[in-house]
Parts: structure tokens; C-alpha cells; sequence
């Protein structure tokens, strides 16, 4: 079997499960895959060694800036041309299947010539009726135009009554760890000096990923370059992960039973819906700013973690694939749901002395917030 499996390359979340997937298909060596990545310039791509010699394409993608989608740069750097021609140039017809992982190209590519397509990942859950904020209805309609398939796999942190399947998510061997004083923090969405500011005032350690790393920081941050390893390192040795509302980190970090706070990208639909996935299935803190105040105030509290032990869920969709993909979705969802219960007992979390909590925040009245982040 032939497949030529395209993923959406904004932000890091698809490609991460792309890996997990890449890794299930080299079990079956009778299965060829064909990746294409889109949607990202391809210098700004790292860590691609899993995927062999992919190919790329322009795609579309949004532009972020200072927390929220800018809707006119967005437009501005669409090449429709581009993506026409590429759309049209796509050789689908050398492929058995087309997987599109919410990537246009190949989705739209196979939907012309109405070949055989799959969309697996979270985009493809929208099409049930899961949390959506009340604006929903146009970006709804927009999720389903931007990688359409012939049959979809959507995923969730919940299935709410559907046929969706768990993550890909696994805590890549780093759960043994131990844990240390410090907090995770990726919001590559956020303006950063005004975060930056926001987390000097804190009397916290904190590792700040998706940020550029040339840029000033106070002693009690350390800002790093991406890395597929050490973030997955410093994810599970830390004591809390705060993070804007995309999926699969969070859903990484619960396999860790880390606590979160989370701030969802302001316009942006799909983070908006999580945030209230987050807050219905009580996963989570949701804010609606990310200053040292909510901060502060969020780990005096001593927050702890929901663990979920997800199952294998990119092993059992690549059997799934190879065996001819006959059974169906609802069968699919509750196998793969059956025995995944939330803990909230905390009990997971190691309690030594040399992972105790940090110290609580002195004087949270002095500090001073800001609405810019």
C-alpha cells in the first residue's frame, strides 16, 4: 500500500503526531508512506528526520500576532495561485490513500480527482457537536472547507457521545523523571517582551519555550531554542505547564498528570473551543490574560494535575489502515476509549523533597498585571 499522508505544519502539534505515526508505520514494512508538509516555510521546519525525504508545499496558514489571529495579514499572504497550481499538480494518483492530517494540498488534491482520502486529527472532531463558542458557526463552516476528505477521524480529550477517537499522545518515556522547581511555558503567540516582564515579577523558575531566545530575560528565566527531546524533558520535569489552548500539548501533559493553565488564542476557533472543552471537562485553568497577577495567584494556589493514560492510539489506526480500514468508526472510538478515566487523586505526582513546590508568592498585591499580554 501506498499512502501520501499530508500535515498541516502550523505550530508543532500536527507534526508531533505525525512522528507518533510515522514511528507506528515502520511496523508495517509493506505499507510506503509519502509525507508533504505545508503550511510553514521549510527553514523553519526542525527535527524532520522521522519523515525521510518529504516533500513541501506552500498550503495555507494563518498569521498570529500578539496573541490573536491578524486577519488582514492572514489574506495578505495567501498565494491562491500558488495553491491552485500545487493543488492541481499533486500527483495523487501514484497513491492507494490520501491522509491529510488538516492539510489542504493533499486533501483538496484527492477530493478533485475523488480519490480515496482520510483526515485524521482534532480538526476533523468539529464536524460532531462537541464545546464551540457562539461564533462558531462561520469558522465551523471554514474547518470543514479547508481540508475536506472522504472520511474523517476526528480526536478529543472526550468523546462527548461520538465517534472520536483519544490522541496521540504519549509521555515519550519521560514520565520516570524526577520532577524539579520549574515551570513550563510556551505561549509562541503572546508578545514577548510584555510576558517576559510579566514573569520577572514572580519569585518562580520558569523555562520559556517558542520565544526568541536573543531576547533579554530576568534570572529566573531561561529561554531555549526548539528541541523536540529537551522540551519533552523539561515538560515532564516540571512542576506546571502554562501554554496557549492548542491540543496536543495539553493532551501530552495529561499524560504527565501535570497542572495547566491556559489562555486560548484570541479569534482563533479552534483554541477558543478548547478552552471550553478545557473548562467543561475540568482539565485545566482557563484565563483570558496571561500576566503575573493570574499567574501568581494560579501557583499560590498549589494547582494540581489531571493523569490520563491515553492508549495507543497512532499504533492501533495504523493496523486499522493496513488491515483495509472495515471497521468502523463507532467500533474504532469505543475500543480505543474503553478504560480511560481521568485521575484526579494527584497521586501520580512525586512529593520528595527535592520536588516540593515551589514558594508561594509574597505580597501578590504589588505585583502589577497587564492587559497587553
Amino acid at each position: 500500500m501506498k499512502i501520501l499522508y499530508g500535515v498541516q505544519g502550523t505550530g508543532n502539534g500536527h507534526i508531533t503526531r505525525a512522528r507518533a505515526m510515522a514511528e507506528a508505520f515502520r511496523q508495517f514494512p509493506d505499507v510506503s508512506v509519502q509525507w508533504l508538509f505545508s503550511g510553514r516555510p521549510p527553514e523553519k521546519l526542525f527535527a524532520m528526520e522521522a519523515f525521510g525525504e518529504y516533500w513541501w508545499r506552500e498550503g495555507l496558514t494563518f498569521v498570529h500576532q500578539e496573541g490573536k489571529i491578524n486577519q488582514i495579514a492572514t489574506a495578505r499572504q495567501l498565494n491562491v495561485s500558488r495553491l491552485l497550481k500545487d493543488i492541481r499538480e499533486l500527483p495523487v494518483q501514484d497513491f492507494d490513500l490520501v491522509i491529510s492530517d488538516f492539510e489542504p494540498v493533499t486533501a483538496w488534491a484527492a477530493k478533485k480527482r475523488k480519490h480515496p482520502s482520510l483526515g485524521l486529527g482534532h480538526q476533523y472532531a468539529f464536524n460532531f457537536a462537541i464545546p464551540t463558542p457562539r461564533f462558531g458557526w462561520t469558522a465551523r463552516a471554514i474547518m470543514k472547507m479547508f481540508a475536506p476528505v472522504q472520511m474523517s477521524l476526528g480526536m478529543h480529550w472526550h468523546h462527548f457521545g461520538h465517534p472520536i477517537l483519544p490522541p496521540i499522545a504519549e509521555p515519550h518515556g519521560q514520565s520516570g523523571l524526577e520532577q524539579l522547581d520549574h515551570v513550563l511555558v510556551y505561549l509562541p503567540f503572546e508578545h514577548a517582551e510584555p510576558l517576559l516582564h510579566q514573569l520577572a515579577q514572580l519569585p518562580h523558575s520558569f523555562i520559556v519555550y517558542g520565544l526568541p531566545t536573543a531576547l533579554p530575560a530576568a534570572d529566573n528565566i531561561v529561554l531555549k531554542a526548539p528541541s523536540v527531546e529537551g522540551f519533552r524533558r523539561d515538560v515532564a520535569t516540571s512542576r506546571a505547564v502554562i501554554c496557549n489552548s492548542g491540543f496536543e500539548l495539553i493532551a501530552e501533559t495529561l499524560t504527565l498528570g501535570k497542572p495547566i493553565l491556559s489562555r486560548p488564542l484570541k479569534g482563533q476557533f479552534e483554541q477558543e473551543a478548547n478552552a471550553m472543552a478545557l473548562q467543561k471537562l475540568q482539565l485545566a485553568t482557563v484565563v483570558d490574560q496571561m500576566d503575573a497577577v493570574t499567574i501568581g495567584k494560579w501557583l499560590q494556589g498549589q494547582p494540581r494535575g489531571v493523569h490520563i493514560d491515553w492508549p495507543d492510539v497512532a499504533a492501533t489506526l495504523v493496523q486499522w489502515i493496513a488491515d483495509g480500514r472495515s471497521e468502523s468508526p463507532q467500533q474504532l472510538s469505543s475500543r480505543l476509549w474503553a478504560g480511560v478515566a481521568p485521575d484526579r487523586t494527584g497521586t501520580r505526582r512525586k512529593t520528595t523533597p527535592e520536588t516540593r513546590p515551589a514558594p508561594p508568592v509574597q505580597d501578590i498585591d504589588g505585583i502589577k498585571g497587564s492587559e497587553g499580554t
